[in-house]
């Protein structure tokens, strides 16, 4: 990594850090730490269970404990078993927190304010218009990848809203038992992978490669959800799944796809893979490609 792109990462934390107050024990006046009120934001008018907020603010079980029992202690929060699990945690705003949660809005819209004010019409928009970009890559790099079972609740999951999507898009319908790889267990190591994307915990996307009977990865069911496209995702997963399929001894990457999905056309195309002659009966597809590694 560039060591100017690294120092420029790290100037940028630090004035975000100053400009927002993230350094004062009394964030926005409210004689409590950035911490403590970030999880009240968390928490929210519906509460959360403890597993939602490690995931989503990426916190150890022992910190996030210790959060909790601060905001218990001032008697803002509640924890308690869940109503539909009781076996898992979760955390509940007391009418207390709710006025708190209240003020923290008011005052955080009122910092907003204080940071924009002295920009002129120009600058706040360049400034609001890189702030949406910041965050977009963020959350870009905030996507973790994993090899899962295909078995996986996880797996199971993307593969559900996967044919549900497939279903819709195509002009014929789609029934996973007429398409080939219909089982999942095709994809188990060690001939085969599969990955899950996850952003703050919750599997946003998946793919995987089985062993193709001439001896390439044959690539099948990629799927990046609808509210995480545009990160960069799909191509992000497409290149993992080509570094696993080298790593464990292939030279040819397959895949096919329908007609109606003209953006993975476009990543294939753009990613190196080559059109071809049909090389299966996927009753699904139109076009074939082929990656040589």
């Amino acid at each position: 990594m560039a060591d100017a792109w690294i120092e420029r990462v790290r100037s940028f934390n630090r004035i975000v850090t100053q400009t927002i107050g993230a350094l004062q024990q009394d964030y926005l006046g409210r004689q409590r730490p950035l911490g403590e009120s970030r999880l009240l934001f968390e928490i929210g008018e519906d509460g959360a269970t403890a597993s939602e907020l490690r995931a989503r603010l990426g916190l150890d079980s022992g910190y996030l404990s210790r959060l909790l029992r601060s905001l218990e202690q001032q008697q803002l929060v509640v924890t308690g078993p869940d109503a539909c699990d009781k076996r898992v945690r979760r955390a509940e705003l007391t009418t207390s927190g709710l006025r708190e949660l209240r003020t923290l809005n008011r005052d955080s819209d009122r910092l907003a304010n204080d940071i924009l004010e002295p920009l002129n019409g120009a600058q706040r928009a360049r400034l609001t218009t890189a702030m949406a970009e910041v965050e977009r890559l963020l959350t870009a790099s905030a996507v973790q990848v994993e090899q899962v079972a295909p078995t996986s609740r996880d797996a199971e999951f993307c593969l559900d809203q996967y044919f549900a999507e497939l279903a819709i898009r195509f002009d014929v319908g789609f029934d996973p038992a007429l398409s080939l790889s219909p089982t999942h267990e095709e994809f188990a190591p060690p001939s085969g992978t599969f990955l899950v994307m996850r952003l703050h915990g919750r599997p946003v996307g998946c793919g995987g490669f089985k062993r193709e009977s001439e001896g390439a990865a044959y690539i099948k069911r990629m799927w990046v959800s609808n509210d995480a496209r545009g990160l960069g995702l799909g191509r992000r997963l497409l290149q993992e799944l080509e570094r696993r399929a080298r790593s464990l001894g292939y030279r040819k990457l397959r895949l096919e796809t329908q007609k109606s999905l003209t953006e993975a056309q476009q990543l294939y195309r753009s990613s190196g893979f080559r059109e071809v002659s049909p090389f299966n009966d996927e009753a699904y597809a139109h076009h074939w490609f082929e990656k040589a590694l």
